[in-house]
């Protein structure tokens, strides 16, 4: 037996389980989580990077180009330019890209990118330089030639360069996403050689705990239900021995406890419901006897003094078998064949007392002879038929007993065609015979049959009981065909069969 103190609780031990393979998986999906995050997050930097400078790259020079033509042309002045939609302000497009390109700057953090960055933002001071020139020649009203080939040895050279660099900043980014995808995919094959490694320890970790934990636990659990299992059986010796340190230890002892208890309990009540129902059983079947023998005496007494010496000599005849094959050597079973005889010598001796109502016919099939029945189980019935059936009949009656067997079961049915029962005394009857013997009103013989053969052969057998009022009764028993061996004490029997019902 434990001392009652639990060391490691079932609780501790499954939470050190989950703890082991719960907080390495956690820790990877964190580590994953922050590596997409981080990855996600610098590759749209650098596609919002390069969406902004491609725009650049297409348009700035055409817009710069255009604009700075109709300026030279005098299609337009830098006071009017804003009216044009399709032109914009020079100075406005190199502020617009000066801004954009200090942006880049300060978010790119790609060596080579910023590298020419920092270059076209020379070149847009250098362009907003020429720019100045042009305008002060207009404001000047210099010639026409002159600012065209400003335009051309200055201006679109200069936007030319621009769009180069732009290009190339383009370019260096691309460079910056395949890098960015090296590094990803060099994260990512050495995250999943840790992984593998790791899982493959946390396996064989959560292996051992678990095979520690099963052996902790199911183990000792299986036991108990071994043990629960022969006790439901009625194996109240079942003991379970559980060695470990918590909350099952405590199960398996207060189930010793309560199994050495009721072990106790139920032998002491076996013992004394064996007494009492062997002494109950004994003196009902007692009290069957000696009405039947008072008036059998009777009767005979009756036909000596009637000079029918051959139908009293008959009777006696008859009388001795019938308690010879009643007390069976203190036999409690008899072949069905003796109790066929039993049932025989009752009815000759009742015909001759009511030779004028009653007729019999008993149909056994042979072959059921050398089956085993509990003594006394036919004769009961047949008084029954006799005397609440044919008897309040007024009139000639008949009592067939019929035997035959089906599959492993032996059915016997007594019937006759007496004052039969209305369905409220049916329902009442069929109450009282379901009862023990000893606690019924009403049809003690019968309840006594049924519960000696519901006590010796469970609870699958017994008896029913049909009845139409006018027309008779019909009661059918049911016992197990169990061949009958020579030397079966009956006593020992039912003192078995008794334990096996309680158990």
């Amino acid at each position: 037996m434990q001392t009652g103190k639990i060391k490691y609780s079932i609780k501790h031990k499954l939470i050190v389980l989950v703890a082991v393979t719960a907080v390495p998986l956690l820790i990877m999906v964190i580590y994953l989580i922050y590596a997409l995050h981080s990855y996600s997050a610098a590759y749209d930097t650098i596609v919002s990077n390069m969406t902004v400078a491609n725009n650049y790259n297409l348009n700035f020079k055409e817009e710069m180009d255009e604009s700075l033509y109709k300026l030279v042309v005098g299609a337009v002045t830098f006071d009017t330019i804003g009216d044009d939609d399709s032109l914009r302000d020079p100075y406005y497009l190199i502020s617009e890209l000066r801004s954009e390109a200090g942006r880049l700057m300060r978010i790119t953090t790609d060596g080579e990118s910023r590298t020419w960055l920092q270059i076209l933002m020379r070149n847009i001071d250098t362009l907003e330089d020429r720019v100045d020139d042009i305008k002060a020649n207009l404001d000047s009203g210099n010639s026409y030639d002159l600012n065209i080939e400003m335009l051309d040895n200055n201006i679109y050279i200069m936007t030319e360069l621009i769009r180069d660099n732009i290009q190339y900043y383009i370019y260096y980014q691309t460079k910056s996403i395949e890098h960015l995808t090296n590094q990803l995919n060099d994260r990512v094959h050495t995250f999943t050689m840790f992984c593998a490694v790791t899982l493959v320890l946390i396996l064989c970790i959560v292996a051992i705990l678990t095979l520690m934990i099963g052996t902790g636990i199911l183990k000792p659990i299986q036991e108990l239900s071994q043990v629960a299992g022969r006790v439901s059986q009625g194996d109240f010796s079942a003991r379970a021995d559980v060695e470990t340190d918590d909350e099952v230890a405590l199960l398996a002892d207060s189930i010793n406890i309560m199994t050495e208890s009721i072990e106790g309990f139920v032998d002491k009540i076996k013992e004394d419901e064996r007494k009492m129902r062997h002494a109950d059983l004994r003196l009902l079947q007692e009290q069957i006897n000696p009405h039947f023998l008072y008036n059998t005496l009777d009767t005979i007494v009756w036909l000596i003094e009637g000079n029918d010496r051959d139908k009293a000599v008959n009777m006696v005849m008859s009388l001795s078998e019938f308690f010879r094959l009643v007390l069976s050597k203190g036999r409690e079973y008899i072949t069905i064949r003796e109790e066929e005889m039993h049932i025989r010598s009752y009815l000759e001796i009742q015909q001759v007392r009511y030779q004028d109502i009653l007729e019999y016919e008993i149909n056994i099939a042979p072959e059921l002879y050398r089956y085993r029945i509990l003594k006394l189980t036919l004769q009961p019935l047949v008084e029954n038929s006799l005397y609440h059936g044919i008897k309040y009949k007024r009139a000639r009656g008949r009592i067939i007993v019929t035997g035959i067997m089906r599959e492993d079961r032996i059915r016997f049915r007594v019937e006759d065609n007496g004052v039969g029962m209305s369905p409220p005394e049916l329902a009442h009857l069929r109450e009282e015979i379901d009862k023990p013997c000893k606690d019924t009103g009403k049809g003690f013989g019968l309840a006594n049959v049924n519960e000696r053969i519901r006590m010796n052969f469970g609870v699958g057998y017994g008896m029913t009981i049909d009845s139409e009022q006018g027309r008779g009764t019909r009661v059918e028993i049911v016992i197990p065909a169990i061949p009958y061996e020579d030397g079966q004490n009956g006593e020992q029997n039912e003192t078995v069969a008794m334990e096996s019902a309680y158990q």
